[in-house]
């Protein structure tokens, strides 16, 4: 005779960027022991294996790309499936602003906490009276390194920027991945100036992120202030 079927509760969740709804489930133990072990042996080609294949087994929709996802869509849906799976409460202890050195713990309810887009943000980029860049959010790469592993080096800013560049453009001319090779794009980046550059520094910036504001109250002197949240590395430590 064979085993009873686990069944598992199934949860709705919006896809920021796109808002479509899809359906989401708790990863096993099995899932997670994989993915821990994955994360202890360092192999960021495991790891990243590991975080896609419990992404596409935790989400039970059809037809959902991880790889097609912006960055910040995999953070919302991870922390969406951490939430259903572990509980969706995290304690953080905050120090307090209004002395600087008092502590009080807050829970905050994962449920709450959404992506945040910036007012005004563009994903065009002008450089120029006619040349400008279309860019495109990083995608599971960087979910992975960053989000995850919280790896990111100064050398790899340039590289980073060349990776999110879509579209190079002029009065004349478009350039794409399909006409234009990475070591291009990582060129045309080396070449801006400062002032250009930063430009893409603010896109990154004010790009959509996971964020929560909340208020806590010092125990000491009674004051309330506001704290936010921001990056899916912060809510786990």
């Amino acid at each position: 005779m064979s085993l009873p079927k686990i069944g598992y509760p199934i949860s709705s969740i919006t896809v920021p960027s796109t808002g479509k709804n899809i359906k989401i489930r708790p990863f096993t133990v099995k899932e997670e022991k994989v993915l821990l072990l994955a994360s202890e042996d360092g192999n960021e080609d495991g790891i990243k294996d590991a975080v896609i294949d419990l992404l596409q087994n935790c989400i039970t929709s059809r037809g959902v790309k991880i790889e097609s996802l912006a960055s910040f869509d995999l953070e919302y849906i991870y922390l969406k499936i951490r939430s259903v799976s572990v509980g969706s409460t995290v304690e953080f202890v905050i120090t307090c602003r209004d002395d600087g050195e008092t502590t009080t713990t807050v829970t905050v309810d994962l449920e709450s906490v959404e992506i945040e887009f910036p007012e005004g943000h563009d994903k065009k980029i002008m450089l120029g009276d006619k040349l400008g860049c279309v860019m495109k959010y990083p995608g599971i790469d960087t979910f992975v390194n960053v989000s995850l592993l919280k790896k990111f080096e100064e050398d790899d800013v340039i590289d980073f920027i060349a990776d999110s560049i879509d579209q190079i453009f002029d009065e004349d001319e478009v350039f794409d991945s399909s006409t234009t090779t990475k070591e291009e794009f990582k060129t045309f980046v080396e070449n801006l100036t400062r002032e250009q550059f930063d430009k893409f520094s603010e896109f990154f910036a004010t790009a959509p992120k996971l964020s929560h504001t909340f208020e806590a109250k010092n125990p000491k002197t009674g004051v309330v202030d506001e704290y936010t949240i921001e990056g899916l590395s912060n809510f786990f430590g």
